[in-house]
C-alpha cells in the first residue's frame, strides 16, 4: 500500500481539499501509473455536488487520467514500466457478461466507475485522478500514441469516446450531415472527429458570439437556435445530431432539424424534457442515448487521434485551481477543457 497526494470532496458543500490517499499495492494484474495529468469533466462537478444522487465521501473525482507506468503485477503483459498510458470512465466490470464479451464493458450491469463505485478489491469506494497515483487492472489501462500531447490527450478518455463512440456507431462520413448541439468540452472535440471523418458538420448554439470559434474548430456551418429564420430553413437537414447540452432545453426543435429516418443522439443528462411523438412518427426520427465507448473502442479512437492529429483544446491549471476551475465551468469559462499539472501536488 502507498500514499498518494490527492484532492478529495468532504461534502456537498465545502470546496475540495488535499487528501492522503491510500492506493492498494499491485496485484498480479494491475498496472501501477504515476499520474502525470488529469481532465475536469463536467460530471466531477455534478458528482461532488451531489446532483445524480448520495455520494459516499470522501471522494476523489477524475475520470481523464494519463500518466505513466512505474510497476506492474506479475501477469501483465501489454504494459511495462516507462509506458505512457491512460484510464478513463471506468476500471472495472464483471468481465463475463453479453456487454463484456462484446467489448461494450460500459453497459455492464456491474461496471465499476474510476471513481465512487464500490472497489471490489480493496471493499471501500474507488477514488480517480485528482491524485498523484493509481493502481488499476491491466484490462481498463489504454496505450497513448507517441505524437499525442499527454495534457491535450487526457480529456479524449471521456470527451473524446463520449463523441466517436455515436459518430461510428451512426456511420459518420462522406456524404452525411452532422449537427453538434453545444459547443463546450464535447462539442469541440465532436466537431473535430466528424469533420475528420468527412461529414458535412454544423453547429447548433444558443450563443451567436460562438460562431468564429466552430468554424476555426473544422464546422462547415454555424446555426443559432434562437434564429427562428435560421432554424426553419434547415428543417430535415440532418442525418445525426449530437445533443452535448445538459442545460435544460427543447428536444423538439433540436429533433425537426432531421431528415427523415434522422437520429438525435443524448450525451448529455439534462432534466427530463417532453418529446412530441409527431416530432418522431411523421418523419420516423429516433432519439436515441449513448454512453462512453468500451475498452477496444476506446483504444481505437486514441489511435485515429492520433493518425488524425485531434487533441483537446485545453487549460492546464495546477491542483489548488481546482476549485476556482469549478467555479468558472458554472459560467462555460473554459476554452474547452481544465485539465490538471499533477506535478504541481507533488
Amino acid at each position: 500500500m502507498t500514499i498518494a497526494k490527492s484532492y478529495a470532496a468532504f461534502s456537498t458543500d465545502e470546496p475540495l481539499r488535499p487528501y492522503d490517499l491510500k492506493r492498494r499495492s499491485c496485484g498480479p494484474r494491475d498496472v501501477a501509473i504515476e499520474i502525470l495529468f488529469c481532465g475536469v469533466c463536467h460530471s466531477d462537478l455534478h458528482s461532488v455536488n451531489g446532483d445524480w444522487g448520495a455520494r459516499s465521501f470522501p471522494l476523489v473525482p477524475g475520470h481523464e487520467i494519463i500518466g505513466r507506468v512505474t510497476d506492474v503485477g506479475s501477469e501483465v503483459k501489454r504494459l511495462k514500466k516507462g509506458d505512457n498510458v491512460g484510464v478513463g470512465c471506468f476500471s472495472g466490470s464483471c468481465r463475463e457478461c453479453r456487454e463484456c464479451t462484446e467489448g461494450l464493458e460500459q453497459y455492464c450491469d456491474s461496471v465499476v466507475a474510476t471513481y465512487g463505485s464500490p472497489d471490489r478489491v480493496s471493499g471501500g469506494i474507488t477514488q480517480g485522478g485528482y491524485s498523484t497515483s493509481i493502481v488499476t487492472d491491466e484490462h481498463f489501462v489504454f496505450s497513448i500514441p507517441a505524437n499525442l500531447p499527454l495534457e491535450k490527450a487526457a480529456p479524449l478518455l471521456c470527451a473524446g469516446i463520449t463523441t466517436y463512440s455515436p459518430l461510428k456507431h451512426w456511420n459518420a462520413g462522406p456524404g452525411t450531415k452532422v449537427a453538434v448541439a453545444g459547443l463546450g468540452g464535447l462539442g469541440h472535440i465532436a466537431i473535430k472527429i466528424a469533420a475528420s471523418m468527412g461529414a458535412d458538420v454544423t453547429v447548433l448554439s444558443t450563443s451567436e458570439k460562438k460562431r468564429e470559434d466552430a468554424m476555426k474548430l473544422g464546422a462547415h456551418n454555424f446555426i443559432s437556435v434562437k434564429d427562428n429564420v435560421a432554424v426553419k430553413k434547415a428543417m430535415g437537414s440532418f442525418d445525426l445530431i449530437l445533443d452535448t447540452v445538459s442545460a435544460s432545453h427543447d428536444y423538439n426543435t433540436y429533433l425537426s432539424l432531421l431528415k427523415r429516418d434522422g437520429t438525435m443522439v443524448l450525451l448529455g443528462l439534462p432534466e427530463p424534457q417532453m418529446v412530441s411523438a409527431g416530432s418522431l412518427i411523421m418523419r420516423r426520427r429516433s432519439l436515441a442515448g449513448s454512453l462512453v465507448g468500451g475498452v477496444p473502442e476506446t483504444q481505437e479512437m486514441l489511435d485515429y487521434c492520433a493518425k488524425h492529429n485531434i487533441s483537446c483544446d485545453v487549460e492546464v491549471i495546477p491542483m489548488n485551481k481546482i476549485n476556482e476551475a469549478y467555479e468558472r465551468m458554472l459560467k462555460s469559462d473554459v476554452r474547452y477543457r481544465f485539465v490538471i499539472d499533477m506535478n504541481s501536488l507533488r
